[in-house]
């Protein structure tokens, strides 16, 4: 059952939800390509109901080694319209660094099978400081690039990177809970954040009213959520404000529980042992409809997912995510009015940004359009 706090945050969003099932068309000419790239909170110390408490380096070692051994052997078969696998995007925690245990995630993603990017959960004891969060972004994001991870803004300058807040909390949304540092979106900015995608939190707390988008803040970057409201990316005008704000689908539908009953239920693209990727849920993706406005054929889909939680392993590697990649891919083969293409989060990014520039096209030209690897893949 949902608290009160968590009630009051779904009112934030359900007008805006509402608004746009009323308004919201798909494009009626052309096929429809699905952008889809998962962000994994990729954390391989994580005990399920342990709190604070850590899985031991071996233990550590021996998911991430199982994880990239099986990982290809399962995807491997089934490619997208581009001839590219269902890759994820490897949010690792700042604060749970290891050198050995990067190492080995950074030689499974330069194989092609995803990118690391920066995650950070902080203020877990006590509200963080902005000289503490910009120390710890900053020697995280130059160890990554140190490991060949990362990429750079059209090859040159400083590392770039995508983030994801742990618990939700960006920009001190949870009111202090889980962050404390207001100015944390203009720390992001300028220490590299391309982009953010932590977003939908709901039904937390943290949950911001503007949904379904990928928008510039329009709020300063120095203060508390300035991601509450924002400027949509548009075709013919180029993003000037980072990070920019890309959010998966959010909607209100309704599902059959065991019992025979029907129940309201919240869809925010997370996949899980419970709540798995299916073709139903494809077409909730599809009616979020997150776009650059102006290119409506282009539809992006961010879902997320915990990799390392051993709760939905058999989920995220096993049948109901491979069952779900084969049909995915065969129903878009089958004469159907849509593409798929696997992506990044980097690359998604990407894709966005000649959307914007007016590029137009397939999306597969622009994967490497702006933000490059330091180290691609071999």
């Amino acid at each position: 059952m949902m608290s009160w706090r968590e009630i009051r945050s779904n009112c934030r969003w359900l007008p805006a939800f509402l608004w746009q099932r009323l308004t919201r068309r798909q494009a009626r000419h052309g096929p429809v390509h699905l952008i889809i790239g998962l962000a994994d909170h990729f954390e391989p110390a994580v005990i399920p109901g342990a709190g604070p408490a850590r899985a031991s380096h071996n233990e550590q070692e021996r998911r991430i080694e199982r994880w990239c051994r099986d990982y290809p052997k399962i995807f491997d078969p089934w490619r997208d319209a581009d001839g590219f696998p269902f890759r994820h995007t490897y949010f690792y925690p700042a604060e749970q660094y290891d050198r050995v245990l990067i190492e080995r995630l950074a030689d499974h993603c330069k194989e092609g099978w995803g990118e690391i990017e920066v995650h950070l959960h902080h203020g877990l004891d006590g509200p963080d400081t902005a000289e503490n969060t910009r120390r710890v972004l900053l020697e995280f994001r130059d160890r990554l690039a140190g490991q060949g991870c990362l990429s750079r803004l059209d090859g040159a300058g400083p590392p770039r990177y995508a983030f994801v807040h742990g618990n939700w909390a960006l920009a001190n949304s949870g009111r202090g809970r889980y962050c404390g540092v207001d100015n944390e979106m203009q720390i992001l900015s300028d220490t590299g954040c391309y982009a953010d995608l932590t977003l939908p939190s709901a039904p937390d707390i943290t949950q911001v009213g503007k949904i379904n988008s990928m928008y510039e803040c329009s709020l300063p970057l120095d203060q508390r959520a300035p991601h509450r409201r924002g400027r949509d990316l548009r075709c013919g005008r180029v993003p000037q404000l980072f990070p920019v704000i890309i959010q998966g689908p959010l909607a209100l539908t309704i599902v059959r529980r065991k019992q025979g009953w029907l129940a309201p239920h919240i869809e925010n693209g997370e996949l899980t042992r419970d709540q798995p990727p299916t073709l139903r849920r494809v077409q909730l993706w599809k009616q979020a409809a997150v776009t650059v406005r102006g290119r409506p054929q282009w539809i992006f889909i961010k879902l997320h997912a915990h990799g390392m939680d051993p709760r939905d392993e058999a989920c995220l590697l096993g049948p109901p995510s491979l069952e779900f990649v084969r049909q995915l891919i065969e129903d878009s083969r089958g004469g159907r009015d849509y593409h798929v293409h696997f992506v990044t989060a980097r690359e998604m990014m990407n894709i966005a940004l000649a959307a914007c520039d007016g590029r137009d096209g397939t999306p597969v030209e622009y994967r490497d359009y702006r933000l490059r690897l330091i180290t691609p893949p071999r």
